[in-house]
């Protein structure tokens, strides 16, 4: 049976676009005592979702009663798989995996037909596909499949694929037997992801503080982050690549297309094209805002998070002719105190009158 399932999915990787996968059986994370000390010391930010789903994790069979095991696929986002044509942004500065359309609905619809495939063959068993938007502690099950080892910056690498790839999981009633050796951790003494992160976000190897991440700042959380933090977010609109790009068995895989820039030099012209997408975001409405980005993962951010972030990138960069436009948020509920913080970088480089 093990052997079946194995060559029907080998026979259709290719066309799915997976890079590889694994399965494992259905059982209590081998990190969960450290993923709830974790949540204990309130790691994780405002994301009170993960505290609740906690005990899922735990015993997936709380909620699935005939999952056994769980097939686990990988399937890379650089270059990005489901581009968008008519991106809105064109030079903010936007994390690898969000640069196109939102993997929770394509990869998910991917792993779909991989079930249909696979409930034809086995019409009395049960297929369910998932992305990371369901309670499941997918690095530690992904580990357990074989498809690579956790490194310091908490992402799983593989020796010839890097971290640059999505992983979603396909639980199932059927028992697959068939253990995966699983891949050494290959991070040595290596320590380049904790040493370059801005804001300090890792605190030690496989330990991040959620509420210093860049990606969570400029991503999940819902408020204004502390004044501390904001100039260490430098240039980035959307997310943080940092601590993947900069890790060797990136760099090993791909080949000097990642760029490791804690903030990027720009010309004049891709000052402009900064320019114009920040002044976009900073005037448009949330209804406006909402259309243009449906289907890509910046719409997560919602309309406060965006301008947020584009008042954090216009001040750092210090875009003198975005003032105007961030004059007028001075007086907005939320965004107010942000913009006056804005201001205040933008007149630290505003010629004096004589």
């Amino acid at each position: 049976m093990t052997a079946l399932i194995t060559k029907l999915i080998k026979d259709e990787l290719p066309e799915l676009g997976f890079s590889h996968f694994g399965f494992s059986a259905l059982s209590k994370p081998l990190s969960f005592e450290f993923y709830q000390g974790w949540l204990n010391e309130g790691l994780h930010g405002d994301m009170k979702y993960l505290e609740d789903h906690a005990p899922i994790k735990e015993t997936p069979q709380a909620k699935w009663p005939r999952a056994q095991s769980a097939l686990v696929f990988a399937i890379p986002y650089f270059p990005h798989p489901e581009g968008k044509a008519d991106f809105p942004l064109k030079a903010a500065r936007v994390s690898l995996y969000a640069q196109g359309m939102d993997y929770h609905f394509w990869f998910r619809e991917r792993m779909q037909k991989l079930c249909t495939s696979l409930q034809e063959k086995f019409p009395d068993e049960e297929f369910l596909s998932f992305t990371d938007s369901s309670p499941i502690l997918e690095r530690d099950l992904a580990k357990r499949a074989g498809l690579g080892w956790v490194g310091k910056n908490t992402c799983l690498i593989h020796p010839k694929k890097g971290s640059l790839f999505f992983i979603g999981e396909i639980y199932t009633s059927l028992k697959m037997t068939t253990e995966f050796e699983p891949v050494p951790d290959f991070c040595g003494t290596c320590t380049r992801c904790i040493d370059i992160c801005p804001t300090g976000a890792l605190l030690e190897p496989r330990k991040m503080d959620a509420r210093k991440c860049i990606s969570y700042l400029t991503i999940e959380s819902r408020t204004l982050p502390p004044e501390e933090l904001r100039e260490k977010i430098g240039d980035w609109f959307f997310g943080c690549d940092l601590c993947q790009t900069v890790c060797p068995w990136n760099q090993k895989v791909f080949k000097g297309q990642l760029s490791i820039e804690t903030n990027l030099t720009l010309n004049e012209e891709q000052t402009q094209s900064l320019t114009e997408d920040l002044r976009y975001i900073l005037s448009a409405s949330g209804k406006k805002l909402e259309k243009d980005f449906w289907g890509t993962p910046l719409a997560r951010a919602g309309s406060f998070g965006l301008k947020k972030n584009a008042l954090i990138v216009a001040g750092n960069k210090k875009l003198l002719p975005l003032k105007e436009e961030v004059q007028k948020l001075t007086h907005h509920e939320k965004l107010g105190p942000l913009a006056l913080w804005t201001l205040k970088k933008l007149a630290s480089v505003e010629p004096e009158k004589s």
